[in-house]
């Protein structure tokens, strides 16, 4: 509403409109937020009353966050920057935490509300009884300002006033009228995503803005209708979503769980403990936050989120045990072992297997005589372990079972690699909407995923040309530890979070300190490392402890700080060497299946970030036969001749800190 509106309403009404909309929310609360609502609208009053130049801006308030899934309290729309307000009533200080919360509220307009983008964007935080101080002004620049500016209750139109004073001399850039009405896509975090569709919101209301439509919602979209063919039809239907890196295929799965879920039953299983550890967590902890009992939460997730092999183990050792869902979405299932892996890893376990693991998850959905559907979800160039069989191990296993009917993307059937490519099928259905191509995790820069795949494939020449073309690439480069640590503290503003992560070959990191690998077995420490925050010394802002690749593969963080290890070094013209250290010394890893799995490993880490990932390449020791500086600097220019930039901290003075210990913009000679 227009600010002369707002004065001219009834503060009694409208903080009523206000509560009951919060009780709707949180039902227990209705008291509290009518008492919140009117310190709030009285500060807003005293502010802005007898401003006649603010009389047209707009006031907005409870805007909704959906990748947060909260609401800004108010956002104040001028001509010239808009202004994030969020208001702590009763609070005699201005908390770190409650600061971080603006800034990042600040942060997300600015990257996914479209009429936010290139203009100034100042986060306020009003401690509403908190002592007067001095302001220090925010510069005329556009985007999300770095730190949120302090007012107490009283002193709010004083600082308005003053921020306006800053922003006179500007040009007219915000349409004040239509602020409100423009799109808010946000593309949130795997995480931020399983809470928002656990609440029953669709993947249409969190798709990309900068996506094509086909991306995530002709995906979502084909997914579901053919769940309902194969519940109309009285079919058994594998369905396989292939993607890039980073696309939403983990997004478009969950979403078919949560939706599918009201059909007959649905789970999402996955061979990545990490990922159910984390994702049962946060639904748990929403879910408890919003009054539900705790081991009612802990049921609803575990029924939601599963363990692959647990699933798969169950209803092996009780053949004539029907499951109790009719679909089952597969997370990464090109990582499925394979029908020789499986038995010899099984041999001696409890449960002992006797096909491939896609072959005992269609016999187990078999079991479901009317209809069945199994979502697979298949990351190209993701297979990091010994036994993964592929899409081509998936084609044995349906082409040995008549009753069951396949649908793919037709990439998946001409891939050149012959373990992610599914064999010609009876039956078979192509269907390209069910290829994800368009990455949505990379907030900054679209032709991430592309660039990575070219310095995996040491195709300089193609890095170099997207770098170019793509303008400033997600990825930095630093040479030491302490230069990587201050970088990703002084980039993750707000609530954006950050964190360590490095390949489970790279043994000799110990050596400069980074021995702590994040337990990924381990559901409390994983909890801990991806939903804490620091100053709890166990959450990954702390950047103590080092995630692997198994801790991270179908995770992400916004700013990822990448440990370079001795596992992958250049061999001059050969490109990529893959080794294993063994004993005291590093190998050459020869078998072929390995060395596409480390290749793939570091596919995986440079593709964890939201934002940004820093690159730090140790400089060795030339006293250490195992830390080759040579070999460490070939790895850091053969980056640089990608298109990777040198990292730089801004000083509060405005010059800019080398953080590389090197001439900005020269090879680490």
């Amino acid at each position: 509403m227009r600010v002369d509106e707002f004065l001219a309403r009834d503060p009694a009404g409208l903080i009523g409109e206000l509560a009951v909309a919060d009780a709707r929310r949180f039902r227990r609360n209705e008291p509290q937020q009518i008492r919140a609502w009117g310190i709030t609208i009285g500060c807003l009053r005293a502010a802005l009353q007898g401003w006649t130049e603010a009389a047209a801006w707009a006031l907005v308030f409870e805007f909704p966050l959906l990748r947060l899934g909260r609401r800004l309290d108010v956002v104040l729309v001028t001509p010239r920057a808009v202004v994030v307000l969020e208001f702590k009533t009763g609070a005699a200080r201005h908390d770190p935490g409650d600061r971080s919360q603006v800034e990042d509220y600040a942060l997300d307009l600015q990257d996914f509300h479209a009429a936010s983008r290139d203009i100034p964007i100042i986060p306020v935080l009003v401690a509403t009884a908190a002592p007067d101080r001095a302001a220090t002004w925010a510069l005329p620049l556009a985007g999300a300002q770095g730190q949120a500016m302090e007012s107490s209750g009283p002193g709010l139109g004083d600082l308005l006033r003053g921020l306006w004073a800053q922003f006179r001399g500007l040009a007219d850039t915000v349409e004040v009228a239509g602020w409100e009405a423009a799109a808010y896509r946000p593309v949130p975090g795997i995480i931020d995503a399983a809470r928002t569709l656990y609440g029953r919101h669709d993947v249409l209301d969190i798709r990309s803005s900068r996506a094509d439509l086909h991306n995530l919602s002709l995906t979502s979209d084909t997914i579901l209708r053919t769940i309902a063919e194969a519940r109309a039809e009285h079919r058994h239907i594998a369905l396989f979503v292939t993607g890039i890196p980073g696309a939403g295929k983990t997004l478009c799965g969950l979403n078919a769980v949560f939706a599918a879920d009201q059909q007959g039953g649905a789970t999402f299983l996955t061979g990545n403990p990490t990922l159910v550890h984390v994702l049962r967590a946060a639904l748990v902890r929403d879910a408890v936050a919003t009054g539900m009992a705790g081991a009612a939460a802990r049921q609803r997730a575990e029924t939601s989120i599963q363990a692959l092999p647990g699933f798969r183990d169950h209803y092996v050792a009780r053949a004539g045990e029907c499951p109790a869902e009719r679909v089952i979405v597969v997370d990464e299932a090109q990582r499925c072992w394979s029908a020789d892996y499986a038995r010899a890893q099984s041999r001696a376990r409890e449960v002992p297997l006797t096909e491939s693991e896609p072959g005992h998850l269609l016999d187990i959905m078999a079991r479901q005589r009317e209809w069945a559907v199994i979502v697979c979800l298949i990351g190209n160039g993701q297979e990091i372990h010994t036994g993964e069989g592929g899409l081509a191990e998936w084609g044995v296993a349906i082409a040995a079972r008549p009753n069951w009917r396949a649908a793919a993307p037709s990439r998946a059937l001409d891939d050149p690699v012959v373990r992610q490519r599914l064999p010609p099928l009876p039956g078979l259905v192509t269907d390209d909407r069910l290829h994800l191509d368009i990455p949505v995790r990379s907030i900054r820069n679209a032709a991430a995923a592309a660039w990575v795949d070219a310095v995996i494939a040491n195709d300089t020449d193609a890095a170099r040309r997207i770098a170019d073309s793509a303008g400033p690439l997600p990825f930095r480069l630093v040479r030491d530890l302490p230069a990587l640590r201050a970088h990703l503290r002084a980039a993750s503003r707000g609530l954006r979070r950050c964190g360590l992560v490095a390949s489970s070959g790279a043994k000799r990191l110990r050596a400069d300190g980074l021995g702590a690998e994040l337990p990924h077995m381990d559901r409390a420490a994983v909890a801990n490392w991806f939903l804490d925050r620091w100053p709890d010394v166990r959450a990954s802002d702390a950047l103590e402890m080092v995630a692997t690749e198994f801790s991270c593969q179908g995770l992400e963080l916004d700013f990822v700080g990448l440990c370079w290890g001795g596992d992958m070094i250049r061999a001059g013209n050969a490109g990529w060497q893959a080794r294993q250290f063994r004993g005291t010394k590093w190998e050459r890893i020869g078998a072929a299946e390995k060395v596409a799995n480390r290749l793939n490993t570091y596919r995986v880490l440079l593709t964890r970030a939201r934002y940004e990932t820093v690159i730090w390449v140790p400089r060795g020791d030339a006293g250490d036969a195992t830390r080759n500086p040579a070999q460490f600097t070939e790895v850091a220019n053969f980056l640089q001749l990608c298109g990777v930039r040198l990292c730089g901290v801004q000083e509060s003075d405005g010059a800019t800190l080398d953080m590389t210990g090197a001439a900005p913009q020269t090879l680490l000679l």
